[in-house]
């Protein structure tokens, strides 16, 4: 007993001794090192952040993430505001009432399209956007070239200067509802292949990633019918069935119901004379571009052509010459619509968003309607 007794004492001091040195430290220090119960299993918790049951947006995984994706795309895409239709709207467009007086009244002064025709040249700096386009197919986008370029670039302007999109029809001036672009492309590069038109929908906030997305499908949907025949085709077919004489007063009979706003939408959706711009590669065919007229049937307002890349040596402004690329683009426009510093206004924008196409991947800050 004795014995035990003084092992239990030894041990007892011992630990005493060997505690003496920290609760010296401890005492200089006056500080105090204990912390209160699961204070460091909380601070382990806040290190790792918070656990999956606290996270409930995460539960759900990438599908979670795809929806809030959806939703945030949801929120930046631009949504026109209800139009309710009033007497003198057509289908295609609703009438502009509040416009110049002086501008109402050019239609009658100028009746047919062919009396109001201006044209405007220019060329752009494509060293930017060839570096774009070649790395737009890098990423896999097949096929990407200026001319998806040229057509986002011409509705980045209608969203920021609508008056662009008006058409004349009637001798009244509209505001077209959508934005149509139409093109005229031949099946193969031959002398006897059929030419046939496409006319490809966009909406005013598109980037130049959907426009791509919304012209390429359009175009495989044609290349992929078995006999390659679009609508329009099947549709000029249809008209030329009918003997010379009665099919010009049939024209005659469209243009008196077109004067009117009678066509049904499922004839001025096929028809390529109806539309916000109509637009021509001649740089596919090896050539400058030309001035192509606007036709007298239908609404289309412009008629833009571009051509191939040309090479030419300009000065900067220390006097060195450089060698650059450039595409010369000419165009034909229905001055009736709005005037020419509006559309000078338009063409600086085009020009600018195609010299720098990286603009063309974000959205518009603010997409503008036209004036009722």
């Amino acid at each position: 007993m004795i014995n035990e007794q003084s092992r239990s004492e030894e041990r007892l001091t011992a630990q005493s001794a060997a505690q003496a040195p920290q609760a010296a430290a401890q005492a200089r220090s006056g500080t105090e090192t204990l912390e209160p119960a699961g204070t460091a299993a909380a601070r382990t918790e806040a290190a790792q952040g918070p656990c999956t049951q606290d996270r409930p947006e995460q539960q759900t995984g990438s599908a979670g993430q795809a929806d809030g994706a959806e939703q945030a795309a949801g929120e930046t895409r631009y949504q026109r505001p209800p139009r309710r239709r009033r007497f003198g709207d057509r289908p295609d467009g609703h009438k502009v009432r509040t416009i110049n007086p002086m501008n109402k009244f050019m239609p009658y002064i100028m009746p047919m399209r062919c009396d109001a025709c201006n044209t405007y040249a220019d060329m752009f700096d494509i060293t930017k956007t060839d570096r774009f386009c070649r790395e737009k197919a890098r990423q896999g986008k097949a096929n990407f070239g200026f001319l998806h370029v040229m057509l986002a670039a011409y509705i980045r302007a209608i969203s920021q200067r609508p008056g662009l999109n008006r058409f004349i029809s009637g001798q009244k001036i509209y505001a077209r509802n959508n934005i149509e672009i139409v093109m005229t492309v031949k099946k193969t590069l031959s002398l006897d292949a059929p030419d046939t038109c496409i006319k490809v929908e966009f909406n005013p906030d598109d980037t130049v990633d959907e426009v791509y997305e919304k012209f390429n499908a359009v175009v495989e949907e044609i290349q992929s019918r078995p006999d390659d025949k679009s609508e329009f085709d099947k549709l000029n077919k249809l008209l030329t069935r009918i003997p010379g004489l009665l099919c010009r007063w049939t024209v005659k009979a469209l243009s008196f119901g077109d004067y009117f706003g009678w066509l049904p939408k499922s004839l001025l959706r096929l028809s390529p004379f109806h539309g916000s711009m109509i637009i021509t590669s001649m740089g596919s065919l090896g050539i400058r571009p030309i001035y192509h007229h606007i036709y007298n049937f239908g609404n289309l307002p412009v008629f833009i052509a571009y051509g191939s890349r040309r090479a030419v040596v300009c000065c900067d402004k220390d006097g060195k010459a450089s060698v650059k690329k450039y595409i010369e683009m000419k165009a034909v426009t229905d001055e009736r619509i709005c005037d020419g510093f509006y559309y000078a206004s338009a063409f600086k924008i085009i020009k600018r968003h195609v010299e720098n196409p990286e603009l063309l991947e974000q959205r518009p800050e603010q997409v503008y309607e036209d004036i009722d």
